[in-house]
């Protein structure tokens, strides 16, 4: 009797097996890459209210199908990509080409124009295309239901349109100071770089809604 007795408690002696931590803490650790880091805080109510102007139009033409969802969600990005790449990548090499006292000669793609005269009005029309493009792409990310100033691709955007208003400024008032001449070129080259990363972070954003 007692070994029958002992032979079923041993039977239900509970089994111990080692619990692994939890790995979700982990993630959550992990940097949001998509995460504004300048602080835009202070000038969105005034951003929002500017867009809020122009949201129920493109509303209304996503509802009467005028403008597809791809469109409206995609749209933003290919203009800008071809401004930048276009625009921005020729007339970089247009500036270098003055760069490197070849501001006289006359392309193919400058269309009778020198260099030198060329360089300065598509570098002027990029500018325009990428300030009204920046309005468009916070009106269409409203439109989508996302929040305007709250992503990388929003600090980048400041950082990019700051850059370049710094170039033409410098573009404008350098005259013949090789100083500033030299500050043009390669501030140029850094910001059609920064420019770049905003496309990157822009393709980011696009695939994250």
């Amino acid at each position: 009797m007692l070994s029958i007795m002992a032979m079923t408690s041993a039977a239900f002696v509970p089994v111990m097996t080692p619990v692994r931590p939890a790995s979700f803490a982990t993630r959550t650790l992990a940097p949001e890459m998509n995460a504004a880091f300048l602080a835009l805080d202070a000038i969105e109510p005034a951003v929002s209210s500017y867009v809020n102007i122009w949201v129920p139009l493109f509303e209304s033409a996503k509802a009467s199908g005028l403008a597809p969802d791809f469109l409206l969600h995609w749209g933003h990005g290919a203009a800008m990509a071809t401004v930048l790449f276009a625009m921005g990548g020729f007339g970089a090499f247009l500036g270098w080409q003055i760069r490197f006292g070849k501001g006289e000669e006359v392309y193919a793609l400058t269309l009778g124009e020198t260099v030198r005269e060329l360089h300065p009005k598509l570098m002027g029309a990029m500018l325009f295309f990428f300030l009204l493009g920046g309005q468009g792409g916070l009106v269409l990310l409203a439109t989508g239901g996302q929040p305007i100033l709250q992503s990388a691709h929003s600090s980048t955007a400041v950082i990019g349109l700051s850059l370049l208003l710094a170039q033409a400024a410098i573009g404008v008032t350098m005259k013949d100071s090789e100083l500033g001449r030299t500050v043009h070129a390669y501030l140029g080259t850094g910001t059609l770089l920064a420019l770049v990363v905003h496309a990157y972070f822009g393709l980011n954003l696009g695939q994250s809604f």
